[in-house]
């Protein structure tokens, strides 16, 4: 009696182990169950902060008059400026630039034989940042106007911003995770499975480039600051179960 039941249990373990065997096998193909997705959330927005500089230089032999020649340049650009509605607020004037102007000096036999001092050279730059866009985008334009005051103006091209970014990145993440949720259900739809957990989520990189552009996206993220209108990107990976 006691050697049938051993047979039957060692039988039992035989077919168990078969079973198990078998069911390796039909299953060897099949995925660990789950699956990964990259979503991608877009936005088109305008700037609603500008950032423009420039400067403006006197020369002169005697430094006393050529600080007095730069302090009555920008007296007068300040004027200029407040008739065009620049608040006092937004305009800073940075300290003021001071190096001598000086020439290598060579015989006539291309030798050289010393510097010659040829005056010293003032200048200052300025930069107004305000919310008023189209009003500083337009004075940037004009700012020409100051020749006709004895003023030579070096202008650089504005900057823009956007003040609300960081409301605008939240935004975009929940575009983007929307977006990764929705590719993912569609995938374990047509793998005949069920979408489970969610495993893991990683966000990608925060592009702003602009609009009607041909800006590449970098691995770094790109960050436009030459365009007014902008579009803002970002992805979203997400790793989920699937039963």
């Amino acid at each position: 009696m006691k050697k049938n039941i051993t047979a039957i249990i060692f039988g039992l373990s035989i077919v168990f182990a078969a079973y198990l065997l078998s069911n390796a096998y039909k299953n060897r193909n099949k995925a660990e169950g789950t699956v990964s997705v990259t979503g991608l959330g877009k936005a088109d927005f305008t700037s609603d902060l500008i950032v423009w500089e420039g400067s403006f230089a006197r020369e002169n032999i005697n430094l006393q008059q050529a600080y007095s020649d730069l302090e009555n340049d920008k007296k007068i650009i300040s004027d200029y400026l407040a008739e065009k509605g620049i608040e006092a607020d937004e305009l800073v004037f940075n300290a003021v630039n001071s190096q001598k102007n000086i020439r290598s000096k060579y015989s006539n036999e291309g030798q050289y034989i010393g510097d010659e001092f040829l005056g010293y050279i003032l200048s200052q730059s300025l930069q107004i940042d305000s919310n008023d866009v189209e009003k500083v985008e337009k004075i940037s334009r004009e700012i020409t106007e100051l020749l006709n005051r004895g003023i030579q103006f070096y202008s650089q091209s504005p900057r823009y911003y956007y003040t609300k970014l960081a409301d605008l990145k939240i935004e975009m993440i929940s575009k983007a995770t929307e977006d990764a949720h929705l590719r993912a259900e569609k995938i374990a739809e047509n793998s005949g499975g069920r979408l489970g957990d969610l495993i893991s989520a990683k966000m990608g990189i925060f592009q702003i480039t602009g609009q009607n552009s041909n800006e590449d996206y970098s691995w770094g993220g790109t960050y436009n600051t030459s365009s007014k209108e902008k579009t803002a990107s970002i992805t979203m990976k997400l790793n989920y179960e699937v039963d």
